[in-house]
């Protein structure tokens, strides 16, 4: 177990500088064509995978950091480049984490590749839990899958929505209800390879903010998939479903899982938002003159900076505590995952507000970033669990009281 330390280690500091040179480099010249454009980058996609970061060895060796810091760190560098574009980097681990956290050890060495493709044949995947009557409630999903023994099949039927390059991707991860009268607990999670017949998008989104990254609906009309695609098998489903209808404790929903292994991660990626509006509007501060003085000078401004950076560091210490727990195995007692998200999902609005406040009109025009990096922050208090959800995992897990 390794032991939590606020130093990074070399190949931590390696990594953080290797990312940040990329996000300066790469992502903040093109954030904003694609942010207009409201498309896939395939170009910077295509970069990030010819230096190794759109790879399945990046993710793995990103996981498999014993301190848990080096995914958070990553997503720190490169949400601080563009969010719109590092959710298009980065959508990809979310099925692969689904595939992780409930897949067996040969499903994943079968389908985590397959997510990310080669640099000569780039490969998207996604990961669809959100339906349009059950966002924040998952355990009410409609999504079915049925069993067919003759064939050996799965068939899926549903919507799914909210759906980080969904239709769009090579590979799906589908949450689905095989038992609807057991809620979340009769839920399971299953792979829809490449080239499966009945499954397609639907609407495609425009978004207030991460706009290079696609969003869109997933449609399920009859589709069919091997027995093997279950993620951790039959054999485990059916007793999980048969412990279920005992009323025994199972090992929680399927979607759960996923979420709380990545919520610092999203946290992660607001604080990158965050901490680039303030650097941008510290900068701006100390060069912008009124009344024959810097701006900084003035109370009114100095104040809110410190605010920022107080709230900053104050996020970045949640989320690595949380990476941390998740990653030695130390359960979130408290809601420590949830808490990371939800203060640095709003300090990441808070700031970028603040950031537009300082700049003044300059903060409200496209020339200058600060109001995308506000739109992209909004998101943050929304998708993988609104802060109201947030607050209440934390609530329950504090009080032991199932509050509603």
């Amino acid at each position: 177990m390794a032991d939590f330390s606020m130093d990074l280690n070399e190949d931590q500091i390696t990594l953080r500088d290797w990312l940040h040179g990329f996000a300066e480099g790469v992502m903040r010249p093109a954030a904003a064509e694609w942010d207009e454009r409201e498309e896939t980058p395939w170009p910077i996609i295509q970069e990030a995978a010819n230096i190794g970061i759109y790879s399945t060895d990046f993710i793995f060796n990103a996981f498999s950091d014993p301190t848990g810091l080096s995914m958070v760190v990553a997503l720190e560098e490169l949400a601080w480049g563009d969010a719109g574009l590092c959710m298009a980097i980065i959508g990809t681990s979310l099925a692969v984490a689904g595939i992780a956290a409930n897949g067996t050890p040969e499903q994943a060495m079968e389908f985590i590749p397959q997510c990310y493709g080669t640099p000569d044949d780039l490969k998207l995947a996604a990961f669809g839990v959100s339906e349009p009557d059950a966002g924040s409630d998952v355990s009410s999903l409609r999504t079915r899958a049925v069993y067919d023994a003759a064939t050996d099949e799965w068939v899926l039927n549903g919507v799914k929505t909210w759906i980080s390059n969904g239709g769009i991707a090579n590979l799906h991860v589908i949450v689905a209800s095989v038992d609807p009268e057991l809620g979340g607990r009769g839920q399971a999670s299953f792979v829809i390879p490449e080239g499966t017949k009945g499954i397609r998008m639907g609407q495609k989104f425009k978004k207030m903010g991460i706009r290079a990254s696609h969003t869109a609906e997933v449609i399920l009309e009859d589709c069919r998939i091997p027995g093997r695609c279950l993620l951790g098998g039959k054999e485990k489903l059916d007793e999980k479903l048969a412990r279920a209808r005992q009323g025994i404790k199972t090992g929680g929903q399927a979607a759960m899982k996923t979420f709380e292994n990545t919520r610092p991660s999203v946290g992660a990626q607001a604080l990158g938002i965050a901490r680039a509006a303030y650097e941008y509007s510290l900068d701006y501060a100390k060069e912008r003159h009124q009344f024959g003085r810097a701006i900084i000078e003035n109370q009114a401004i100095a104040f809110k900076l410190a605010e920022m950076k107080m709230n900053i560091d104050a996020s970045r210490l949640l989320i690595w505590r949380a990476a941390n727990m998740a990653a030695t195995g130390k359960p979130f007692l408290n809601g420590e995952g949830s808490m990371s998200k939800l203060f640095a999902g709003e300090t990441a609005v808070r700031v970028t507000e603040e950031a537009i406040q300082i700049l003044g009109g300059y903060g409200y025009v496209r020339e200058y970033p600060v109001e995308r990096w506000h739109r992209d922050s909004k998101i943050y208090t929304i998708f993988e669990g609104t802060s109201e959800i947030q607050r209440l995992v934390i609530a329950r897990a504090i009080s032991g009281v199932h509050i509603k």
